[in-house]
């Protein structure tokens, strides 16, 4: 029993117990913040739309840091949305369009940022709208004629549903076809349609194919500012004449459109790592990315349909941390983790900093208190002559013990007055034999 307290006591038993205790503690925490992933998913769109676009210009900035992004091909946002909220999926971020999502059955994504406007775009042939002028400048002339809305999945479906909605224009008054980018274009060649509705920002690859096509225009929103007081989340955009194409004069003349905003989507458990390195590249990639845009509007916090993440608007609002201002990604990283777990554990070791001079303190008194123990069952002895040989062995073995102990100037009176007892001790040893 006498070895197992000595083992208890022990000040080195002790420290290597504190020492493994702090190394549970930094493994601990240390998966509980771990790094961000070197590999990642984006849901983009048709791989001929600025979703993808720029999905791919985010791989390059990305690769540079040696994260893999890897950009995934859909319908668009509304697909974007349903992979997004599948955990199965294995998608971690998503292109949306402004507008599109009822946040309510989305409740667990966040909004990083938005990228680009994306008009909405109404492409019409002048010959269909001769008795207007040859000029489609309000919804509600649309009715009776055969008009693309988009396709089951994409945002343009979407957005074109509620600007019809607020016109007051029911599907039976259309001839309404739910035709891909494509699939669309290929039949307002051919004359099988007279409009086609279609969401892209101004640089998409998708709009070149209207440019070659006879005989059409793009509509000038004349109420314009009435639908984005309807539909909040729209902004109205001026397109200046040839914006689209000087080659091609598309548009025809200075027009008003209404745009959306392209937002970045995640997981609201996203990595700050992650949000840092994304928007980081993402300003690089938006200083010369749309020309509808002013300098330094994008990435932007505003008109989101998703809450903005904190760390995403902590970015937009004070550039990026310290680290990952002055430190390669990767360095900045790991060193941010080492900040992570070091805080969490100062603030759980500090206060016990405090008590180690009580502590010690305590444990001296305890070793003082077990030789005092044992002196007395030497006293207690010492009548017994039997016990004669016994009780000096162990009265040398307390003697080595107390003349190895080291003590502070503080506690050096306790040590003094013990090593004064164990003396007399002997002397009484002495006396009786």
């Amino acid at each position: 029993m006498n070895f197992i307290k000595r083992q208890i006591y022990n000040p080195l038993a002790l420290a290597a117990s504190f020492i493994a205790l702090l190394i549970i503690l930094f493994g601990v925490l240390w998966i509980l913040v771990p790094p961000p992933p070197k590999s990642i998913d984006v849901a983009t769109g048709f791989p001929t739309g600025l979703y993808y676009q720029f999905g791919e210009r985010l791989k390059a900035e990305l690769s540079k840091d040696g994260v893999d992004l890897k950009v995934r091909s859909t319908g668009g946002t509304i697909d974007n949305l349903a992979l997004l909220n599948d955990p199965k999926s294995g998608v971690d971020f998503a292109m949306v369009q402004g507008g599109v999502a009822n946040i309510s059955e989305y409740p667990n994504l966040v909004s990083i940022a938005g990228m680009f406007y994306e008009p909405i775009w109404v492409w019409y042939r002048e010959g269909t709208f001769k008795s207007d002028g040859g000029q489609l400048k309000i919804l509600s002339q649309l009715k009776g004629k055969r008009v693309s809305i988009g396709n089951e999945g994409s945002g343009t479906l979407a957005l074109t549903r509620d600007l019809l909605q607020v016109s007051g224009i029911t599907d039976k008054e259309i001839d309404a076809q739910k035709l891909k980018p494509d699939d669309a274009i290929a039949k307002f060649s051919a004359g099988e349609l007279d409009a086609v509705f279609i969401v892209a920002a101004a640089e998409a690859p998708i709009l070149r194919k209207f440019y070659s096509i006879p005989g059409v225009r793009l509509m000038n929103f004349d109420q314009a500012d009435a639908y984005t007081r309807n539909l909040p989340y729209l902004s109205k955009v001026t397109v200046p004449r040839g914006l689209l194409s000087i080659q091609y004069d598309q548009p025809r003349q200075d027009i008003q459109v209404m745009a959306a905003t392209a937002t970045l989507v995640a997981h609201n458990n996203v990595s700050p790592a992650l949000i840092s390195l994304l928007l980081g590249a993402s300003y690089d990639i938006l200083k010369s990315y749309s020309r509808l845009q002013k300098t330094g509007e994008f990435p932007s916090g505003t008109g989101l349909d998703f809450p903005l993440d904190v760390d995403a608007e902590i970015y937009l609002k004070d550039g990026p941390s310290f680290l990952h201002r002055h430190l390669p990604f990767w360095t900045a990283v790991w060193a941010g983790r080492f900040v992570k777990i070091v805080i969490p554990l100062l603030v759980i070791l500090i206060p016990l900093f405090t008590y180690i001079p009580t502590t010690k303190n305590f444990l001296l008194r305890l070793k003082l208190a077990q030789v005092y123990e044992e002196l007395k069952v030497i006293e207690r002895n010492a009548q017994n002559p039997a016990l004669k040989e016994k009780n000096f062995k162990d009265l040398e073995a307390i003697e080595k013990r107390v003349g190895n102990i080291k003590v502070s100037m503080l506690d050096a009176k306790e040590l003094y007055d013990l090593k004064g007892h164990v003396g007399e001790v002997r002397v009484r040893l002495n006396l009786v034999h």
